[in-house]
């Protein structure tokens, strides 16, 4: 195998594992840390609230780390635990995989910890699936952005119901 059909057979799978990586990193993260800066939160409502409102923050900041540092350095994991596996037994080379994943999601502590371990998942998941199509990648970039569009959505509809009166021009 050449390396342009390497790169055309690795490439569309990281980068669709990035897109749902991304988009679920965001929402996960909403439901972990709500209120990003340090806002009290004081009942369920407070909660859904800095939930949903945090969501499309987190989307904004994370998804072109995500995107681009994710895609690489998970090809540059898999390549390395797949040069260290090939004179070694082949088993090893999830768990060394898995290794390298967490070395590189060491760069912002726990936060890019939990983003590394969520694309190893993904991107473990994908692996299943034989090929993928670069027509894939970019219905895999409408997840983010859907997800985007809801949150802002419920938050702009959230919003005009509670002051709707100044929407409204006589």
């Amino acid at each position: 195998m050449t390396l342009i059909e390497k790169i055309n057979h690795v490439l569309p799978r990281k980068l669709l594992t990035a897109s749902i990586t991304g988009a679920l990193f965001a929402v996960l993260l909403g439901i972990v840390v709500p209120s990003p800066f340090g806002d009290d939160i004081h009942s369920i409502k407070d909660y859904f609230w800095s939930f949903t409102t945090s969501v499309p923050l987190y989307l904004i900041y994370s998804f072109p780390v995500i995107f681009i540092y994710g895609t690489l350095t998970s090809i540059l994991s898999d390549f390395l635990a797949g040069q260290i596996a090939k004179n070694k037994r082949k088993r090893i080379e999830p768990y060394l995989s898995v290794l390298f994943h967490l070395l590189f999601g060491l760069v912002l502590q726990w936060v890019s910890l939990m983003a590394a371990m969520l694309f190893f998942l993904v991107g473990r998941m994908l692996l299943k699936r034989e090929r993928f199509k670069w027509s894939h990648v970019l219905k895999g970039l409408a997840i983010p952005i859907l997800i985007w569009v809801l949150f802002m959505g419920i938050i702009w509809i959230t919003d005009f119901f509670r002051e709707g009166a100044d929407y409204i021009v006589y």
